[in-house]
């Protein structure tokens, strides 16, 4: 693992020489060499040769977005290191990573969600490459541990065996499995998470934050030509998955398809070789969840609470609270809920129902026994023009739920859930604790200026 980055901080590895600025060109000979990008303790660095480019596309990531970096070049024959410096923010303030959930979401009820707060010195990581997240998540168990991810973590890379090279093989590289009292964070504003899909499962207080999550793409997609009318390419893997789980914390991130957005992928059997699942479920009986502060962007089906009707035992589960999110050219699920007593509250909605490659579908759907408690969201969706186009069941007729809505606007007009949609509203339950609501009007401007990564100090 990592040690803290020296006081006085570097534009390269120790032993290296600049060799270009941003957008010049390195040369490094006709032998490889390691090669590195970044400023100020921020690098990476890949084993190149020839004249290079010194460009993000490079290199494949941005340690230090917004600030001209450097290149530099190692030895001939030596090696890359395999675990150069973490990126320190330079926000002043108290270190995130401690931080328990907030009081207003259902992550705070149950004796709250604090993660590995309570982690030793020991059991605080700062990890950048698959190995080592494994390996620090192992160690600890279900013991409090503080885990710090920078760069660009890929499952699929060679530290973790290379390229899936089946639906199974992804099945087993891919997964995160992550123990209780476990918080992973994100160091910067561009840590990513590639190929991978975390798993919390079976566990309790479980927080996640500052991510940037690439939505899994399965290897093998299978069709399945009774699904609809016509047929539809079915995949597994989802960004985060909360199964059995209790006090989660999801807060912070960003989940997307891209770079491997839906207008990327083949054309097959009529349909678009959909190889994306969800970016984050909750099921089987999972409670005291809070999803928050999360940009959710070009993505299909988004959010899955509860994960099929006749799983029954989920009535009176599933305590989910949705606030101050942003969902960007999101098509539809945000979330679905079956069962689940779900707070949604001062969401930002952002899209298009002729979106060219994301169209709008609809954005709460009302499955069967939902019970959905919906105050002060903000839903711009161009084209559409009531509630009908924003709520749904999207199961079978018969089975359907409730919702109650106040304060809500569709593109700056009363959502009217009570006059333009049918569904009950006996939602059976009240929320449990105190929400300091901002109205719709201001929910827009908030959500942007706060949702998504970089907005945290991890020191």
């Amino acid at each position: 693992m990592s040690s803290t980055a020296a006081v006085q901080a570097a534009d390269w590895p120790s032993g290296y020489s600049k060799c270009a600025d941003e957008g010049g060109t390195c040369k490094a000979g006709s032998s490889a060499r390691p090669v590195s990008f970044g400023i100020k303790d921020k690098f990476v660095v890949k084993s190149l040769s020839g004249d290079i480019p010194c460009t993000v596309a490079s290199f494949g990531a941005d340690p230090y977005p917004g600030i001209n970096k450097k290149c530099a070049v190692g030895p001939v024959g030596g090696t890359t290191p395999t675990d150069p410096p973490p990126p320190t923010d330079p926000v002043p303030g108290g270190d995130a990573s401690t931080e328990a959930a907030p009081a207003s979401g259902w992550a705070g009820s149950n004796g709250g969600t604090s993660g590995g707060a309570a982690a030793p010195a020991t059991a605080i990581y700062k990890v950048n490459s698959p190995s080592q997240l494994l390996a620090a998540l192992k160690a600890q168990g279900n013991n409090p541990k503080i885990i710090k991810l920078y760069g660009t973590i890929d499952m699929a890379a060679a530290d973790n065996g290379g390229p899936f090279a089946s639906t199974s093989d992804q099945s087993t590289r891919s997964q995160i499995k992550v123990g209780s009292n476990s918080t992973l964070i994100g160091m910067g504003s561009d840590t990513r998470l590639v190929n991978s899909s975390i798993s919390i499962s079976g566990v309790q207080n479980v927080i996640v934050r500052n991510l940037t999550i690439v939505n899994p793409c399965d290897v093998n997609p299978v069709w399945d030509p009774n699904d609809g009318s016509t047929g539809n390419w079915n995949s597994e893997f989802d960004g985060v998955v909360i199964s059995n789980a209790k006090n989660v914390w999801i807060d912070h991130n960003v989940f997307t398809d891209a770079p491997v957005t839906d207008d990327t992928l083949p054309i097959s059997n009529g349909k678009v070789k959909q190889c994306h699942d969800g970016a984050l479920d909750v099921k089987n009986g999972s409670d005291y969840v809070t999803v928050s502060h999360n940009r959710f962007e070009l993505h299909t089906k988004n959010n899955l609470i509860g994960s099929s009707d006749s799983t029954t035992s989920d009535d009176g589960h599933l305590t989910v609270t949705f606030n101050n999110n942003h969902f960007l050219h999101v098509s539809e699920r945000a979330p679905r809920v079956r069962f689940g007593k779900v707070h949604v509250y001062n969401n930002y909605f952002e899209g298009s129902r002729s979106h060219a490659v994301y169209p709008h579908h609809y954005s709460i759907g009302v499955a069967y026994l939902a019970k959905i408690i919906s105050q002060n969201n903000a839903f711009d969706i161009a084209g559409a023009t009531s509630c009908t186009n924003i709520l749904t069941n999207p199961g079978t007729a018969s089975k359907t739920g409730a919702i109650t809505d106040t304060g809500s606007l569709l593109n700056g007009a009363a959502l009217n859930v009570a006059g333009q949609c049918s569904f009950s509203s006996s939602v059976g339950w009240s929320v449990p604790y105190t929400v300091q609501l901002l109205s719709a009007t201001a929910v827009k401007q908030a959500v942007l200026s706060n949702a998504g990564t970089g907005k945290l100090t991890v020191q």
